[in-house]
Parts: structure tokens; C-alpha cells; sequence
């Protein structure tokens, strides 16, 4: 059996031979390549300042050059900005580990099959991404734009590269992936500078068209947001079961849309009514017939 005091004594001094030659590896070390490393680190140091400096100046003349182009929305250029900040901070700390003497070719080799591998375990992030460079780059819309985007209206507040964040009217956040925005119809309501209205008025049968129509023009002419070019449209559009039905579209600039839509419905039936003009709402004649027996 083996006396456990002869184990711990030699362990101990096997343990204490091992930190002395670690401690003469480093001294070794040290006296034949210290003086090197101080003039690497040295070295890396500089290049670190250097980095520093030329990439902030970059950037700036970068931002600049951004900022005089009218095809590229803020958010488009801050994206190259930060894109260019991080891939030019990548170089400078490559060339610093390659000062060190860290070979940075297997390390670039590593990223390359990691890179591989989480592309097809994050497929749909990357979907996302990608949508969301080809809606920078296409620009459909901005910020404060109201749109119907992925089967849901409301007003843009915030663009991403993953998802683009709307408001709804009745102020609910929507958050929507940037594939769903791409791969669907995107319809700007505020791109325009100018919207056209659209109210359906019905009058009963026996009222007088003209008359009518006289009226409706009165009332549109009176509402100073409703543009005289392109001419106010007003016309009968159909003939219901129980109304003459019109169509009345008048031109507005954009901002202006709701509430010419909302302040007119109301003064066009004022105006009718005033008129003696009939708004009829739906009904319907039974005939009853006696039975002769």
C-alpha cells in the first residue's frame, strides 16, 4: 500500500520542479524576446491611434459626401456609415494582431466556416437583412409616411434591417419583418404631394339631378383645401334599387385628405337637405293582392 506521506512529498516536489521551470521558461522568455514585445506593443499601440484618427476622419468626409445625395434617405447612409466604422475597425484590429505576430490567416479561415454555418441556421435573419438592404436601396417609403405594408396599415415609425416598426391610427405598435414588407404590395398614401377624395352620395328618384348637382358643387366650392385643378368630379355613377348614386371625387393636397373627406360628408347631406333634395335610404314596395275567391 502507498503511504500517502511519501505520495504528498513527492507530488509536492515534482509540483515545485514544475513552477521552477515554468518560472525559467518566462525568464527565458523574457530575456530573449521582451525587448521585441515592448517595440510590437509599442507598435500596436501607434497603429491603434493612427486607426483611430484616420477612421474618424473617414467617416466624416464619408457623412459628408452621404449628405449631398438626394437619392439616399438618412437611413440608408446611416447604414453605410456604421457599416464602413465596423469593416474599417476590423482591418485596423487585424493589422495589429498580425503586428503581435497572432497569424491571422487561420482566424479569417475559422470566421469563413462559422460565417457558413450560421447562414443556414439563421436563414431567416438573414432574409430579413437582406430584404431590408433592397428596401434602403429602393426607398419606398420614410419615416412618417403613412402605409399598408405586409396586410397592415399605418404610419412608419422606424426602419431597421430586420424589421420596419409601424403606428396604427388607433395607436397600436406594429412590428414587421422586413421580408413580409418586400415580399408584399407596399402602398404609400403620403408619398404623393396631392390625393384625390372620393364621396358616394345617393338622391331618391323623383329629385331634381342638376339641382343636386349644382349643390354639391356649391359645397366644394366653398371648402378653400379643395384644389380647382384637377376640376372637382361630380357625376352619377349608378342607378341603385332605391337612389340615384353619385360619385363625387375632388382633388386635395395630401395632409389635407381626412379632413376634407370628413367636414364634406357632413356639408354635402346640409346642403341637400336644405335643397329639398332627397336622400333616400333603402326600402322597399310590397303590392298586396287580393284573392278573388
Amino acid at each position: 500500500m502507498l503511504n500517502p506521506l511519501i505520495f504528498l512529498a513527492t507530488n509536492g516536489g515534482e509540483t515545485s520542479d514544475l513552477a521552477d521551470r515554468s518560472m525559467e521558461m518566462i525568464t527565458q522568455w523574457i530575456v530573449e524576446n521582451g525587448a521585441t514585445f515592448v517595440v510590437k506593443l509599442l507598435v500596436s499601440l501607434l497603429i491603434l491611434l493612427v486607426a483611430r484618427i484616420a477612421i474618424n476622419t473617414v467617416l466624416r468626409f464619408l457623412r459628408r459626401g452621404l449628405s449631398k445625395s438626394k437619392r439616399l434617405n438618412d437611413l440608408l447612409q446611416s447604414f453605410l456609415v456604421n457599416v464602413s466604422h465596423k469593416g474599417l475597425w476590423i482591418v485596423a484590429w487585424l493589422l495589429i494582431l498580425d503586428n503581435l505576430g497572432v497569424s491571422v490567416g487561420p482566424l479569417i479561415a475559422g470566421l469563413g466556416v462559422a460565417g457558413f454555418v450560421l447562414g443556414f441556421a439563421f436563414q431567416d435573419t438573414l432574409s430579413n437583412f437582406a430584404a431590408g438592404l433592397l428596401i434602403l436601396a429602393n426607398n419606398p417609403f420614410k419615416v412618417g409616411d403613412y402605409v399598408e405594408v405586409g396586410g397592415q396599415g399605418g404610419t412608419i415609425k422606424e426602419l431597421n434591417m430586420m424589421a420596419t416598426t409601424l403606428t396604427t391610427p388607433d395607436n397600436k405598435r406594429i412590428l414587421i419583418p422586413n421580408k413580409s414588407v418586400w415580399g408584399s404590395a407596399i402602398v404609400n398614401y403620403s408619398t404623393m404631394d396631392t390625393r384625390r377624395v372620393e364621396i358616394k352620395v345617393g338622391i331618391s328618384y323623383g329629385s331634381d339631378i342638376n339641382l343636386a348637382k349644382q349643390t354639391i358643387a356649391n359645397v366644394l366650392s366653398a371648402d378653400e383645401r379643395i384644389l380647382s385643378e384637377p376640376a372637382p368630379v361630380i357625376e352619377v355613377v349608378g342607378l341603385g334599387d332605391s337612389s340615384v348614386d353619385f360619385v363625387v371625387r375632388p382633388w386635395v393636397k395630401t395632409p389635407d385628405f381626412w379632413g376634407v373627406y370628413f367636414k364634406n360628408q357632413q356639408a354635402i347631406k346640409e346642403a341637400l337637405d336644405a335643397a329639398g333634395v332627397e336622400i333616400p335610404f333603402p326600402q322597399r314596395v310590397v303590392h298586396m293582392v287580393k284573392d278573388s275567391a
